[in-house]
Parts: C-alpha cells; sequence; structure tokens
C-alpha cells in the first residue's frame, strides 16, 4: 500500500469480528461489554495485541507490567485500542532442559494468537535469547502490522569497587573459585552485585544480540535495542510503539516490507560488527527463512570476513558494557559508521530509512564504538568452519579466544554426556595437556535435547590449578553469548543423528585452521567409514507430547532450528480464520 494511501475503518482486520449485523459480531460485542467496554471503546479503532512474555520467574521481563502501561498509554493517544496477551515466557536462567526447545513453541503460539484474535496490529514484547527470535519468527508469519520492544540491558553489576558483567564474569569468576582464589563471601558478594535490576544481560550475550539485530532488520523503534531497561528513555519508547503501531495499522506496513533480503544483511553486517553471540546464527537463519529470505551459513561467513568488529562490548570487547555502548551512541551509531556496507534504503517500522534514521547518529566515546580505522576485530564476530568434523559447517568466536588456538593440532578428549565430562574436568588427577582438544557430543538439537548451552566446557581443574584458562573446545550445543574462549560449536551435523563427532574417539588428532575455515579428525577415510557403519544410534529422547514433536521436526544447527513445517518454503501460511 502506499504510506500516502490510509486504510479506512472497514477495512480493519478486526471488523471482520466487530462490524456485521450478524449473531456472531453480535456475540463479539456483546463480551467486549462484558469487559466493561463501550462500542466506542473499541469499533472503528484499531485493535492492537500486546504479546507480553512477562513471568515472575523471567527476571529481564520484570519491569513489563510498568511498561504495558506505557504501551497502552500509546495505543490510546493515537486512536487505538490496546489488548494485552499474555504468551509463553521463556526465560534462559530458570526454563530447563534449555530455553531453545521451547523458541518454536513461542513462535508458535505467537502466530497462531495473533491469527485467531481480531487484532490489526501488535506489539511484541520480549528481549531474554529465545523470546527475541520467537516472537519474531511468529509475527512473520502471522502478517500483521508488527513492532518489536526489547526488554533493554539491565544496569552494569558492581562488587567490590569492580565493574560485572552478566555471563561473562560468572564464568570467570567461578574459574578462579574453582582454582581456590575466590572465598564463599566474596562469591556471595559476586553473586548479589552481578545482576542489579529489570533487563537483560548487560554484555553483548545473546539477549543484547538479538535485540540489536531486530532492530537493525528494521523491526523496532530505531534504536530501541540500545536503551537500559529501567532508564526512563525504555519507558518513552514503550510508550512511543504503542503510539507508532496504530500508524502502520493505517498504513498497512507490514512485516513482509520490512523483513527482506536487503534488511536480513544489514542485520547480519551489523551483529558482526557488534560482536555478536554465537547464538546469532541459528536465530537469524530461522527469522530469514520465516521471511523467504534464504540465509546461510556461507553467507554469514563471506560477511563475517568483511566486516570488523566495532563494538568494544564484552565479552568480545576487553571492557565495555551495554550501558557504556548506549551512551557513546548506541546501535545507530553503530550503524553510522557502517553506513557504507548497508542498504541504507531499507523501510524500517517508523516508516522511515535506515539511512532517514542513522542521518543525525553521533558517536560520543569512539573506544567503545570504534571508527573502522582502528577496529576492535579486523574481522567480524563470527567464522564458519567446515571438514570432515562437520561437513555442514560450525561456527566460532574468534575475537572472544586467544589467538593460539587459530591453529591448533592436538589429542581428542571425547565425552559422550554433560555429567560424564563434567565428572572428569572435576579430577584434579585427570591425564590431560593444554593441547588437548575437549569434545562434547549428543548435545546438539536432538541430543540435548534443544541444543543446550554447554559448548564452554570447562577448563578441566587440574588445568586452572596450573594458570591455564582456555583451551580448543568442540562440541555440536550451543553456548551463551556471555561465554569466551577457543570453542567450536553448533557442529552439524549433530552427533546423536550420526554426524561425524558420534564417529570420533579419544586420542583421534583434531587439527583445527581458522584462517583457512578447517576443522578436522586426520583420521583415514577408511577407517572413518569402518566406523560409520559400526554406529548404533541412541534411544529416543522423548516418546511423547511436545518433545516428541520437536524431534520428529526440528531442522539442524545450520538451517536455523525450526520446525520443517513452519519454514516458508513448506507452504503457504494459514489464511484468514473463518467466522461463520
Amino acid at each position: 500500500m502506499d504510506p500516502k494511501v490510509r486504510k479506512k475503518a472497514a477495512e480493519l482486520r478486526s471488523a471482520r469480528w466487530f462490524a456485521p449485523d450478524d449473531l456472531r459480531s453480535f456475540g463479539h460485542r456483546s463480551r467486549m461489554m462484558q469487559l466493561g467496554y463501550s462500542e466506542d471503546d473499541f469499533m472503528g479503532k484499531p485493535v492492537i495485541g500486546i504479546l507480553n512474555t512477562w513471568s515472575e520467574l523471567n527476571s529481564c521481563h520484570s519491569h513489563f507490567p510498568e511498561r504495558v502501561a506505557a504501551v497502552k498509554r500509546g495505543v490510546l493517544a493515537a486512536g487505538g485500542f490496546p489488548v494485552e496477551l499474555p504468551t509463553l515466557s521463556v526465560d534462559e536462567s530458570f526454563t530447563k532442559p534449555t530455553s531453545m526447545l521451547y523458541r518454536n513453541l513461542l513462535a508458535m503460539e505467537a502466530e497462531e494468537m495473533i491469527r485467531s484474535h481480531p487484532l490489526d496490529g501488535v506489539v511484541l514484547m520480549g528481549g531474554c535469547d529465545k523470546t527475541t527470535p520467537g516472537l519474531v519468527m511468529g509475527g512473520i508469519t502471522a502478517g500483521v502490522p508488527m513492532i518489536y520492544l526489547p526488554a533493554g540491558p539491565m544496569l552494569r553489576g558492581n562488587y567490590a569497587g569492580k565493574s560485572l558483567g552478566s555471563g561473562s564474569d560468572a564464568w570467570k569468576y567461578w574459574d578462579e573459585r574453582r582454582a581456590g582464589n575466590v572465598s564463599d563471601d566474596q562469591w556471595r558478594g559476586l553473586q548479589g552485585g552481578i545482576a542489579r535490576s529489570a533487563g537483560v544481560c548487560m554484555t553483548m550475550g545473546t539477549a543484547s544480540t538479538m535485540t540489536a539485530i531486530t532492530d537493525a532488520m528494521g523491526l523496532t523503534l530505531p534504536g530501541a535495542s540500545s536503551i537500559p531497561a529501567v532508564d526512563s528513555a525504555h519507558s518513552r519508547m514503550s510508550a512511543d510503539c504503542g503510539r507508532r503501531v496504530v500508524d502502520m495499522v493505517w498504513e498497512d506496513l507490514t512485516p513482509n516490507r520490512i523483513v527482506t533480503a536487503a534488511s536480513v544483511r544489514n542485520a547480519a553486517i551489523v551483529a558482526m560488527a557488534t560482536g555478536c553471540s554465537t547464538n546469532a546464527v541459528v536465530h537469524l537463519i530461522a527469522m530469514a527463512r520465516r521471511a523467504g529470505v534464504d540465509m546461510s551459513l556461507d553467507d554469514l561467513d563471506a560477511l563475517g570476513r568483511d566486516t570488523p568488529l566495532l563494538a568494544n562490548v564484552r565479552p568480545s570487547g576487553k571492557e565495555y558494557l551495554m550501558e557504556d555502548f548506549y551512551f557513546a551512541g548506541g546501535l545507530l551509531a553503530l550503524e553510522k559508521q557502517i553506513a557504507d556496507r548497508l542498504d541504507t534504503s531499507a523501510i524500517t517500522a517508523n516508516g522511515k530509512t535506515l539511512g532517514d534514521n542513522i542521518a543525525e547518529a553521533v558517536v560520543y566515546n569512539d573506544d567503545v564504538i570504534r571508527p573502522l580505522s582502528n577496529p576492535v576485530y579486523h574481522e567480524g564476530s563470527l567464522a564458519v568452519l567446515r571438514g570432515n568434523l562437520c561437513p555442514d559447517g560450525a561456527i566460532i568466536k574468534p575475537a572472544a579466544c586467544d589467538p593460539k588456538y587459530y591453529v591448533h593440532e592436538g589429542p581428542a578428549l571425547v565425552f559422550d554426556s554433560y555429567p560424564e565430562m563434567k565428572k572428569a574436568i572435576d579430577d584434579e588427577n585427570l591425564d590431560v595437556t593444554p593441547d588437548h582438544v575437549l569434545v562434547l557430543r549428543n548435545a546438539g538439537p536432538q541430543g540435548g535435547p534443544g541444543m543446550p548451552e554447554w559448548g564452554m566446557l570447562p577448563i578441566p581443574k587440574a588445568l586452572i590449578k596450573q594458570g591455564h584458562r582456555d583451551m580448543l573446545r568442540i562440541s555440536d550445543a550451543r553456548m551463551s553469548g556471555t561465554s569466551y574462549g577457543a570453542c567450536v560449536l553448533h557442529v552439524a551435523p549433530e552427533s546423536f543423528v550420526g554426524g561425524p563427532l558420534a564417529l570420533l574417539k579419544t586420542g583421534d588428532i583434531v587439527r583445527l585452521d581458522l584462517p583457512n575455515r578447517r576443522l578436522d579428525m586426520l583420521v583415514a577415510e577408511a577407517e572413518i567409514d569402518r566406523r560409520r557403519a559400526a554406529w548404533q544410534p541412541p534411544a529416543p529422547r522423548f516418546e511423547r507430547g511436545w518433545g516428541w514433536m520437536y524431534s520428529k521436526h526440528v531442522t539442524q544447527a545450520d538451517k536455523g532450528c525450526d520446525f520443517d513445517f513452519l519454514e516458508r518454503n513448506f507452504g503457504q501460511a494459514a489464511g484468514e480464520p473463518d467466522i461463520f
């Protein structure tokens, strides 16, 4: 629709429920009146669904009840009618075995909730790691005008006069505690100081990565992803989301006009420049495929080779946190630095182009948001590996690991389960050297199940006590975006379905050649073939329920771990629901 041509009230999607003079619409109107509304409240106005992933166990979203009120204020001011709908809250901290097991469930719930209710537009409220891709995937497929409201990062942590970064410092000080360098009192002090407010992790972990990607894709108000959760600007942004989505409805600014090949590429470039989480790979690919955009591992690797890392934010950066990034100019300022690499004609949720949105952006601290002449790392955040251990790909985050492991060869130390691995690495008499390659398998999409964040395997206690803090680690799992180290992740196909990682044995020599993007086991092909013929599949993880459905339909990591039947190329999305 031409942005200058606005819908008429009779053309609103919600009018199908409320406008006809028939028995069914009589029932719809009477039930709205049962809720205490008059016809003047909702008739002829855009009905805006507020999909809220708040729960009392999701600390990242604990401020959402107040933000819902702000959204409603904005919707009402713009002449719309707001309705809040609770959705699945897949928090990262408490959901077991992993929140990734439920990302697709949230996507399905969001899509069906939007389609089945009289909603003209939606505000999607999320932020904690899997809520962003889950909501966006469902919103893209549902197809009504949508705007994403990111939860925002929490305040910086603090203990004993030192700033703490969520996740990153937990791993760091846990190693020191295992080495005997952190007392019980210090550990409790760190525990109480590392998460000081509502909001997502304040490092460039998965949460801030995914909200930045969604911002760069054009689905938020410009720069919204950078605003700290408890800053007053966050409340104002929430009200602005409510106001703006009403106009998006009148303009018919639907996701298919925003999420295009150009905007997905913009998002991938921005992700690389921010030092994104490795989880960006599975989520960005899944989001893109929902929009019919074919984003592959090779595409991401090519962009990674050509995009310098400019955000000096932990864990890829050395010092700063998301608050510093916001006050340095935020995402808009970073995009301004790489504007010549982006398609600035891409349309965004405010109806303007990316170029319009970044025109006045300024970098206020060029150590936090580096210029192209002084990057944190000369390439982007991620690299994609291929080889006989990962024919369909694997991921590594070069800027967050010790460069001495960029080319490394050593004997494998293989574990078939996390408990087996944990018991071994806590054994101070474990026969292990810094040259060994720790391998965890059966931790992928089906094997985990759900591809848990186990990929930053702990350094064996024997090596910790010798002063070692990094070594090469390989798994078909993911790792937290707040993690760091020489960790090869997302090995595909996963071992649980017979991928080559299932054939590796302790003592086999493994070689990583990062410059040439290779990961191989130095085992003769004939021996690999012999092992493959002898391999027996493990017992299924699930025999019923959601887990059974998940294991039957989840794709591998290189395809985004979406369900095969939810991808755009599987078939047409359901149309509007019948109302008889």
